[in-house]
């Protein structure tokens, strides 16, 4: 395994007012803007302030040794930046034998019917008991498939969304499904219990960025943004709350999480993006139950790799959604549908 690696640098008179991670892009070797971010995320950036005064007359930069500095902390001459790169994870992923439903399987791929709280890759603070691991368990000749960290991996669901994920089993099929993703080709089709009303056929097409605050997050009102589309393609109201079913012609991190919580309709359960409420009616209680966000992958079609025909799965709610669902209804009865 690779050893540590710890870089210093001096802010010179041309970096003065330059954001500290676009200072540190192509000084740091190997290392893109986001994993220069996440490097000061998790706290391997300091920042030693310089001597020269500031409007004050006290000598000192933005930041201090051992404070805590972001990504757009402002930089000026003199000031020392200090970057630890932690050594690598092992780079190919461990197989465990995990639970894994396995919708089906062919010579070229897998369709899985991921369960809510597995995260798809191993990533920094999950470095095993991802999706990953099991697949490697499960499936034979996976490893290596698009790369030693996420073989196979062609697109990804939230950790805490569950429901349907096609994998590739060879690198042929890895080329051409991701190039189906990339041309919007995949029809996937989600289900989700949302707050309020909300009509079937709304389109949300707005596009979508890292939240420049919340790093966690993703927004609508992002400087830098990439083209988003949502649509709602049927809707079935609820006293307070509406179960949608949800298409996305774009696979956006978060996004339909954003999207909704955007039109001011945030997915029950969902705590990143407003979903939860302290106070419940009565005939809201079972909600209180929901251990997620009530969000599910119902539906993915595509075509198959090697030979072109389309092909289409479909996953029921989890129990722990369907059981919410079930006490809600019980507790309100059906007010009506749409679409």
């Amino acid at each position: 395994m690779d050893a540590a690696q710890r870089f210093e640098f001096q802010v010179p008179a041309s970096g003065a007012g330059e954001r500290l991670d676009q200072f540190l892009v192509g000084l740091v070797p190997s290392h893109s803007r986001s994993q220069i971010q996440r490097l000061i995320l998790e706290g391997h950036v300091q920042l030693a302030p310089g001597a020269e005064p500031d409007a004050t007359g006290r000598s000192g930069g933005p930041g201090v040794p051992g404070r805590k500095v972001r990504s757009n902390t402002v930089l000026r001459p003199g000031d020392a930046v200090v970057v630890y790169v932690p050594p690598p994870a092992d780079a190919t992923p461990a197989a465990q034998a995990l639970p894994l439903d396995i919708v089906y399987e062919d010579h070229d791929l897998v369709v899985v019917n991921k369960s809510a709280g597995m995260v798809v890759h191993p990533a920094a603070g999950h470095a095993d008991g991802t999706l990953v691991n099991a697949l490697l368990h499960a499936v034979q000749d996976l490893s290596g498939i698009g790369g030693e960290r996420r073989p196979g991996i062609v697109h990804r669901l939230d950790r805490d969304t569950s429901g349907l994920m096609v994998v590739a089993k060879n690198d042929a099929a890895h080329v051409a499904l991701t190039q189906q993703f990339h041309d919007r080709e995949v029809d996937k089709e989600y289900v989700a219990l949302v707050w309020g009303v909300v009509q079937s056929g709304r389109r949300i097409d707005v596009p979508i960025g890292r939240d420049p605050v919340h790093r966690r997050k993703m927004s609508a009102r992002a400087r830098r943004a990439r083209t988003a589309v949502t649509r709602v393609t049927a809707a079935e109201r609820l006293r307070g709350v509406s179960l949608l079913h949800v298409a996305i012609a774009t696979g956006r991190t978060h996004q339909i999480r954003v999207h909704l919580s955007a039109i001011g309709h945030p997915i029950v359960g969902d705590r990143l993006y407003g979903g939860t409420r302290r106070f419940l009616p009565a005939d809201l209680r079972a909600l209180k139950r929901l251990p997620r966000p009530f969000l599910h992958a119902a539906r993915l079609s595509f075509r198959h790799p090697a030979d072109g025909r389309r092909m289409e799965f479909t996953a029921p709610l989890p129990d722990d959604l369907q059981t919410v669902l079930d006490a809600l209804h019980t507790d309100q009865g059906h007010a009506g549908e749409d679409g």
